[in-house]
């Protein structure tokens, strides 16, 4: 499980909410009331107890990408999710409807990829948006600049950004051409959890297939309009 970022840390606050039986698990795909969790026994497919559903006080009590929780295996790769460790950092939106109600959307990411294409998406006020967005979830920020092969003046923007994000890494890079990804990949060690934040069309998917050597994800041109 380091391969997911259990450490020290995480055993203890494991320790702390786990009951007799129970195995730690991480949660790497959620679908509605279902969860898919990476434990020590392999992937398991997963929901809350009744005792959970009852005692949970919102949204936001409940499993989200990310989170570490206590299972209780049930056979065939199926188990009970009794408790959701508490979350080093969190990703969290209003939820819809009359009431003002904060939904998690993701958990325990240790670096933030704050992502902008140098086309038409460029704007310093959506980075600004994105950091103050990084930076109340507990997550450390990187802006990643891509499409850098697009801009003639590259330098005048980077340093543009970085007036806007003081102390917060600047790359530049371009995920179609692959140049620039090296000075991201001291982000990418093993139990870290990295994140990527950007509008549609930025280049995410591009990057993550370059980044993973193989066309994991479906990519497309930018429509004109």
């Amino acid at each position: 499980m380091k391969d997911y970022g259990w450490d020290e840390e995480t055993a203890a606050r494991f320790e702390a909410y786990a009951g007799p039986g129970q195995v730690p698990g991480r949660v790497v795909r959620q679908a509605r009331d279902r969860s898919t969790l990476a434990t020590p026994l392999g992937e398991m497919a997963a929901e809350v107890s009744g005792r959970f559903r009852h005692e949970a006080s919102g949204p936001a009590d409940f499993p989200v990408v990310g989170d570490w929780v206590a299972v209780e295996p049930g056979g065939e790769g199926r188990g009970v999710i009794h408790a959701v460790l508490p979350r080093r950092s969190a990703f969290t939106r209003k939820a819809a409807g009359e009431e003002v109600e904060a939904q998690v959307a993701a958990a325990n990411v240790d670096t933030v990829f704050l992502v902008t294409g140098l086309d038409g998406d460029y704007s310093l006020r959506r980075i600004e948006r994105y950091l103050a967005t990084a930076w109340a979830s507990g997550a450390a920020p990187v802006v990643v600049l891509n499409k850098a092969d697009l801009r003639a003046d590259l330098d005048e923007v980077v340093a543009e950004v970085e007036g806007v994000a003081p102390g917060v890494p600047v790359v530049a890079a371009s995920a179609v051409a692959g140049g620039g990804l090296e000075a991201i990949l001291p982000y990418l060690a093993p139990g870290k959890t990295v994140a990527l934040l950007g509008s549609s069309g930025v280049g995410k998917s591009t990057m993550i297939n370059r980044l993973l050597g193989e066309e994991r994800f479906a990519t497309a041109p930018v429509s004109d309009a």
